[in-house]
């Protein structure tokens, strides 16, 4: 297994002098150390602006610099070669490209500002846009992969359903900590565990990504909607699982403060979807009508 990866992602100097932040390079870190952490084979692709322009250039979109029929020739050839890579390999998992990139986006590109258009551009970067048949991700959401999974974990059937969504989130190389794996075990711990095990979670909170709530019940558990909380006072992304059809209000799906700081799915495809899983992407749709998360345990 493999991906087509941009390769400013490993080497950050072939970008324009002034665009790369220290995030940036942050989250370069973090997608080559996802492919890394999953065994999956980084495959660069070559750099159309770095062949044309060199690297010592500045920032600029398209049409300023790249809107000729010289560049639209090496762009045929680069093309062609990835074709043979991906003829010779089979398809990759897919494309890792850079927002904002006039070659590489995935979401955005600097296209260039002309009648039909601002200057960036919703869509795909003109080289990542000649492979309309590959899945692409931008890098900043394929680096997103460390997964805090708060949940109620008192019963037997929540501890199990945990456990699964665990898995399956480990399935689509997504890192998992699961609190309940770390020995929470509340009817018998002593005053110094109890601490010991707050640390825990906070340290994990505040290493993870991304943290993924389960919210079902008439009302959402209080350890999990503090961990919420806390992911969200620290800029944490947070999504919610709610499988259970009972509302809160005519216009709320749960508790308000939940539901405002965090964005609520209702089953697996709209979950992975939500995370930009790189198999979600491959096979391109979802169908968010393909079952709840509790139809499948």
């Amino acid at each position: 297994m493999y991906v087509l990866m941009c390769p400013c992602i490993m080497h950050p100097e072939l970008r324009a002098h002034g665009i790369t932040r220290e995030s940036d390079i942050h989250a370069f870190g973090r997608a080559i150390e996802r492919c890394r952490t999953f065994g999956i084979e980084i495959v660069p692709l070559p750099c159309p602006e770095t062949l044309y322009l060199g690297k010592d250039r500045g920032p600029g979109t398209f049409l300023d610099r790249l809107n000729t029929a010289e560049f639209a020739l090496l762009l045929d050839r680069l093309e062609d070669e990835v074709r043979e890579v991906i003829k010779s390999r089979g398809p990759p998992l897919c494309c890792i490209g850079v927002n904002s990139s006039p070659t590489c986006g995935v979401d955005t590109t600097y296209y260039g500002a002309d009648q039909s258009g601002p200057e960036r551009r919703p869509g795909r970067g003109v080289f990542l846009a000649r492979f309309p048949d590959l899945p692409a991700v931008d890098v900043l959401a394929f680096a997103r992969y460390r997964v805090y999974l708060a949940a109620p974990l008192f019963s037997t059937a929540e501890r199990r359903f945990n456990a699964w969504l665990s898995e399956m989130l480990a399935d689509h190389f997504f890192s998992v900590y699961l609190p309940q794996d770390a020995g929470e075990e509340g009817c018998c711990r002593t005053t110094e565990a109890q601490e010991e095990m707050f640390s825990r979670h906070c340290e994990a909170l505040s290493r993870s990504d991304v943290v993924v709530a389960v919210i079902d019940g008439a009302d959402a558990d209080s350890g999990t909607s503090w961990e919420m909380g806390y992911a969200f006072a620290r800029g944490i992304p947070v999504i919610s699982v709610r499988t259970d059809f009972r509302r809160a209000g005519a216009h709320e799906h749960v508790n308000l403060m939940l539901e405002q700081s965090s964005r609520v799915v209702r089953n697996e495809g709209e979950l992975l979807e939500a995370l930009k899983s790189p198999f979600v992407l491959k096979n391109l749709q979802i169908n968010p009508r393909a079952g709840t998360l509790s139809d499948r345990l």
